[in-house]
């Protein structure tokens, strides 16, 4: 198990940048709207509710962008009308519809002529309002063509991802009454579900810091073991589990994660996918078994004492054999439940489990190492979500993070929490990246005061911790000014924590022993001494 333990830290920790970015949705948000006519190409892209009834019962809603013309949509369900769905004929709304438009809602698919010219021919038939189907399953923005400032459609134009047109289709087809009512309610400046992310987060990267204090039994430690005992068997296995960074894998885990992503970028599929679906399923599992049984062992010493010898897995407790039989029994059942509306807490847990395991396994040596490491990842984040588009036209990051070709699957390393208090729904999400990246130097942090004895506020954990979780705030402001879009976590952490760090060791004139500090050397030093 010891290896297995390594090797998961090892693997994950080398994938991790992948999601190292921030995101709380792909879309573009304006938060005010007047509901009157617009002749202007210059109308806010809003998001959209497109509500539907089924032969006049009420049915699911399906998210929309409005187009930068038409008419602007009211914010709440009083003010909108509603109105029958009936597709154009032809399907791609460029020609006079043969099919009765008046006082309807027309459905047409993208292509063939611009998104301008389908809307003035939605609208010369009489129709109230048009919605665009895309061929893909994001949201399109749609403008005026030839940079056109006026425009004479004075109907509201929505588009709908492919899923969604699916979804009316299936209806349509299957000869039912489809109704839909279009409107574009506000969405809150911050939602409740943004304080719990940032509470996990923070949460995660404290009980990692103090993992080792929860499971360690003084009593065990101290009456029952001898000196020698301690400071070579045990320990020496511990030391066994433990995997140093060094500079050269801080650069290795860059180049490593930038291969990883651009494959994803330009293969990713839903096997692809899946693949990264079950590689955390089995980090999980070693996470979460880890944890529990660390912490029953640490509460019942004679728990682990009965074992059995089993093919492949070799000698092995009882107590670990039925902790891990529940583990896999709970990752396969997140797996398989991956889509239903609750699966976000399957996968939190698992993720956090995996984490705090992961902040066990590799640790930071001293400060070198870890302004080698971070700023890495700094340049890494940034480059990816922001510098990339000027070679790949999209941003990279975002672009596999929002699983554009995951054919309906969504990539897991991150945590999610459904937004409770959006009207359009979704998920605030932060990357494991966001938090293991700066974690590692806050348990780095509170190693280094435990070794030196330094108490809350002479020390450098409480600032770390701090630091983190203004950082993470910084985030979310970021992400909020942006209209919502996926930002470099990173960009906003590094300076909170790394740069405040290194500030603080100036000022105290401690930055040449944490930049050279050696753990190991410490450990020795201080068993020397109790010995003395």
């Amino acid at each position: 198990m010891a290896f297995s333990r390594r090797l998961i830290g090892v693997s994950i920790l080398s994938c991790l940048l992948l999601l190292s970015s921030t995101a709380t949705g792909d879309d573009d948000i304006s938060r005010a709207a007047p509901a009157n006519a617009s002749r202007s190409c210059n109308n806010p892209y809003r998001m959209v509710l497109v509500k539907l009834w089924i032969d006049g019962a009420e049915h699911e809603s399906i998210g929309g962008l409005s187009a930068a013309f038409g008419s602007l949509l009211s914010t709440d369900t009083k003010n909108s009308p509603r109105l029958p769905a009936t597709y154009t004929k032809p399907l791609n709304g460029c020609s006079s519809s043969s099919f009765k438009l008046t006082g309807s809602i027309a459905l047409a698919l993208r292509g063939q002529c611009d998104f301008l010219t389908k809307a003035m021919v939605a609208q010369a038939g009489g129709a109230a309002g048009i919605v665009l189907i895309n061929d893909q399953e994001d949201l399109v923005e749609m403008a005026c063509p030839n940079n056109s400032t006026v425009s004479n459609v004075t109907i509201p134009v929505v588009t709908i991802s492919k899923a969604g047109g699916d979804v009316i289709d299936k209806y349509i087809s299957a000869g039912k009454k489809v109704e839909i009512m279009l409107y574009s309610p506000d969405r809150p400046i911050v939602d409740y579900s943004a304080m719990f992310i940032w509470m996990m987060a923070v949460g995660t990267i404290f009980c990692a810091s103090f993992w080792s204090e929860f499971t360690t039994s003084k009593e065990n430690d101290f009456n029952e073991q001898s000196p020698e005992v301690i400071a070579g068997g045990s320990r020496e296995e511990d030391d066994k589990e433990i995997l140093n960074i060094t500079t050269k894998s801080a650069f290795v885990f860059v180049i490593t994660a930038s291969t990883f992503l651009l494959l994803l970028y330009f293969f990713m599929s839903s096997w692809f996918v899946w693949l990264l679906i079950i590689l955390f399923a089995i980090g999980g599992v070693e996470g979460m078994h880890s944890c529990i049984i660390s912490l029953v062992s640490s509460k019942c010493k004679g728990c682990g004492r009965k074992k059995l010898n089993l093919p492949l897995l070799g000698e092995i407790s009882v107590l670990s054999l039925v902790v891990l039989i529940l583990c896999v029994a709970f990752a396969i059942s997140w797996a398989a439940t991956r889509k239903a509306s609750y699966s976000w807490i399957g996968q939190d847990i698992l993720g956090i489990c995996l984490m705090i395991t992961v902040l066990q396994l590799a640790q930071l040596p001293n400060i070198k190492v870890a302004t080698v490491l971070l700023c890495c990842a700094f340049l890494y984040d940034i480059f990816w979500v922001f510098l990339s588009p000027a070679i790949f036209h999209d941003s990279v990051m975002i672009a596999v993070a929002r699983g554009d070709k995951a054919g309906g699957e969504s990539i897991p390393m991150l945590l999610r929490i459904p937004r409770v208090s959006d009207p359009y729904g979704g998920y605030d999400m932060i990357g494991f990246g966001d938090i293991l990246f700066p974690g590692l130097l806050v348990c780095f942090a509170f190693r280094f005061d435990k070794a030196r004895k330094k108490n809350v506020l002479n020390g450098y954990y409480i600032w770390m911790i701090v630091g983190y979780g203004i950082g993470l705030l910084f985030t979310f402001l970021g992400m909020y000014l942006m209209n919502g879009h996926g930002q470099p976590a990173l960009l906003y952490l590094v300076p909170c924590t790394l740069g405040v760090y290194v500030l603080l060791g100036l000022l105290r004139g401690e930055l040449k022993d944490l930049w050279n500090y050696d753990s190991e050397s410490t450990r020795v030093a201080d068993s020397l001494l109790e010995d003395a």
